[in-house]
């Protein structure tokens, strides 16, 4: 894909938004297809390597600036933005744990990966895994499992996946799975609400093979990476991606009250008070989750003590804050909002995912109470 490594730019985001990724948004919309050309286009680019090691070819980059990233696509596509999402936490956890080979690999814009976590047994409490690896011998496991929701699913090149451990008395165990195993199947296609291109189907293992050397970490580590590797970046950009519908949906409210008139009082519509009472508040709920996950970023590379009651916060209040905004561009748009040319109810419809994307909000208000409790998480 790319032949020497580049600091991707948010100029050349912004290009690449222009010329291939909003041009294909509707349609990637309408039809429920993967966004190939946006994704091959970002991982062309250098966004794919976005958060790997400089020494294996990435960028290297921080919390903040991934989210910046995240935010721009979650405005233009937010099936792109999820499948980005997705890739650049199954990278932390790859960057982490994972062989050279591919982590240069993501870092170079030739391997997509994802997670693997949600399964049918335990649905969104992702850290109950029930899908099993049993030892082969010396060097195979074999791996067995329903996973319920896997982002790019069949899309990816491999999944970073939770399986029982092999041995020990805990959790969970990580592995990278190689798309192209044998065992591995895509149990159904994906006809969401929203997020409609990013592939977010069901995946089924059935006796698949992958060498012991794909662990990622040690056995029965896997809540621990999950938790302390994985679940930031998930939490950050999710939250990123929110704030990228709000965006989208304050702009597009705002080009409908400046343009919309009521030609029975020479008016526009934003001379009307109760639409502009509903834009002030789009406003203000967006700025004021934006606010808290810009701070969660600088905590989580900071150190500080209160990083990961930030991090929690993050992914809640910015998809709290999605629902609100827009619903309220809805109602300002009213009967034209419905309209899919007009694009509101797009984003209407892509932001009712994180709420109950795992760990779900309601999960995640929970969380935080027990660490304000000074309860254990789970």
């Amino acid at each position: 894909m790319r032949k020497m490594t580049t600091t991707p730019s948010l100029e050349v985001l912004e290009n690449l938004i222009a010329t291939i990724i909003a041009p294909a948004a509707s349609e990637v919309d309408r039809t429920g297809s993967f966004p190939r050309a946006s994704i091959d286009a970002l991982l062309g680019a250098g966004f794919g390597g976005l958060i790997s090691a400089v020494d294996v070819g990435g960028t290297g980059a921080g919390f903040a600036d991934a989210a910046q990233v995240i935010r721009k696509l979650g405005a233009t596509c937010a099936s792109t933005a999820m499948v980005l999402t997705m890739h650049l936490c199954g990278t932390a956890a790859i960057e982490a744990f994972g062989d050279t080979d591919t982590r240069r690999a993501i870092a170079n814009g030739d391997h997509l990966t994802t997670l693997a976590f949600s399964e049918k047994g335990s649905r969104s409490h992702f850290w109950a895994t029930m899908s099993t690896a049993t030892a082969v011998d010396d060097s195979d496991v074999s791996l067995d499992a329903e996973k319920s929701w896997v982002t790019s699913a069949g899309e990816a090149n491999s999944y970073v996946w939770t399986s029982r451990p092999l041995a020990v008395d805990a959790a969970s165990t990580l592995w990278m799975v190689p798309a192209t195993t044998p065992g591995l199947r895509v149990a159904a296609a994906f006809d969401g609400l929203g997020l409609r291109g990013n592939a977010s189907s069901p995946v089924q293992a059935e006796s698949a093979r992958v060498p012991r050397s794909n662990m990622l970490g040690a056995d029965g580590a896997g809540l621990d990476v999950a938790l302390g590797t994985v679940l930031p970046w998930f939490q950050v950009l999710n939250a990123a991606c929110s704030l990228g519908i709000c965006d989208a949906a304050i702009a597009k409210a705002g080009e409908h009250l400046t343009s919309a008139r009521l030609e029975h009082l020479d008016q526009s519509l934003a001379e009307q008070p109760l639409p502009r009472y509903r834009f002030g508040r789009m406003k203000i709920t967006a700025d004021a989750a934006g606010a808290l996950v810009d701070d969660a970023c600088v905590a989580l590379s900071n150190g500080r003590s209160d990083a990961p009651l930030r991090m929690l916060q993050s992914k809640a209040v910015a998809a709290e804050a999605a629902l609100t905004v827009t619903d309220e561009a809805m109602r300002i748009g009213g009967g034209a909002a419905f309209r899919h040319d007009i694009g509101i109810e797009r984003h209407f419809r892509d932001a009712r995912a994180a709420s109950v994307m795992a760990p779900t909000t309601d999960a995640l208000h929970d969380m935080i109470g027990r660490a304000l409790c000074g309860l254990p998480l789970l």
